[in-house]
Order: structure tokens, then sequence, then C-alpha cells
């Protein structure tokens, strides 16, 4: 794991260790990758509940309860969708907030309409969800370092935001 990943990391447990609040996370193309970032940090199981890795439409669907037709007409790599898998982990684990990521991370899969690359991050809470679409193709590999370090980011500005504390440094 890289270095700003176990920063980030540290500094997720250091905002979530010492309250009730809860963390879960739903990924598609990521894998796991923010879910064993987020553990990667001693505690982690203060605040973190566990992770759903919904790689087919059928779980995001099942377990997360995303809507059949807005898979259907916009694809699971769309807003709407990566705004539904952080309700979808709230409610299913059944924690304060929740991230998530889908897309497409290569280095194959694109078409002309959503290329390699296209990675839709969010993050939040069951009532306020915030996104954050990546557009560039990098390779796989780093395609997925910096989606996962992005919702990390993502995630600790919203989460500082929401309690007065400004945003993250990045």
């Amino acid at each position: 794991m890289e270095l700003e990943t176990k920063v980030l990391s540290h500094q997720i447990q250091e905002i979530m260790y010492n309250n009730a609040e809860t963390l879960s996370t739903a990924e598609s193309c990521t894998g796991g990758r923010i879910a064993e970032a987020i553990i990667a940090t001693p505690g982690a199981s203060q605040y973190f509940k566990g992770a759903v890795v919904s790689y087919t439409n059928e779980i995001k669907e099942r377990l997360l309860g995303v809507s059949h037709e807005v898979l259907e007409e916009q694809t699971a790599v769309c807003e709407e969708v990566a705004r539904e898998m952080v309700i979808g982990a709230c409610r299913t684990l059944n924690t304060t907030y929740a991230i998530s990521a889908t897309g497409v991370a290569g280095p194959t899969g694109g078409t002309p309409e959503i290329p390699v690359g296209t990675i839709w991050i969010a993050c939040g809470t069951a009532d306020d969800v915030r996104t954050f679409k990546l557009t560039e193709d990098f390779g796989r590999d780093i395609n997925l370092e910096i989606a996962t370090n992005k919702a990390l980011h993502l995630f600790l500005d919203f989460y500082r935001e929401k309690h007065g504390e400004g945003a993250a440094n990045q």
C-alpha cells in the first residue's frame, strides 16, 4: 500500500475512532481496495463495519438495492449507481457513512460513451451523498490507486465539512 493511502487511512482513523459513527464501503471496480485501505490502520474495527464488493449488477441490485431501471438505462458506470450504492451500503450494513466506487478500470471494457478510466466515486449518508467522476486512463493499477485515494479524500472532506472541521489537506 502506498504512503498516501496509509496517511489517508490514518486520518480517517483519527476522526472516526472515538465517536459513535460507523463506516462501510460498496465497491465494484475497486474490488475491496477502499475497504483494505480503511482497515490498514489499527483500530478500524471501532468504526468500520464491512464492505460489499458488488462486481455484478445482480449483486448491486440484490444486496445494495440499486435500481434495475437505472442499471439498464444508464449502465453500472454512472453517478446515480454510485449514489445508490452509498445509500444501499448504509442501509444494508447499518452504518452512518459509506463510500462507493463503480467504473471501468481497464485495460478493456470501455466504450466510446464510457471510456476506460471512467470511475464514479461517492460517499455520504443515506440522506446526503456526494459524488465525483474520474475520467482519465493511466492503466488499470494506477486507475485503481487513484480511485481509492480520491474516495478516501472525498470522504474525509465530506466528514469534516459535515462536522464543521474544514476541508482535508490534499
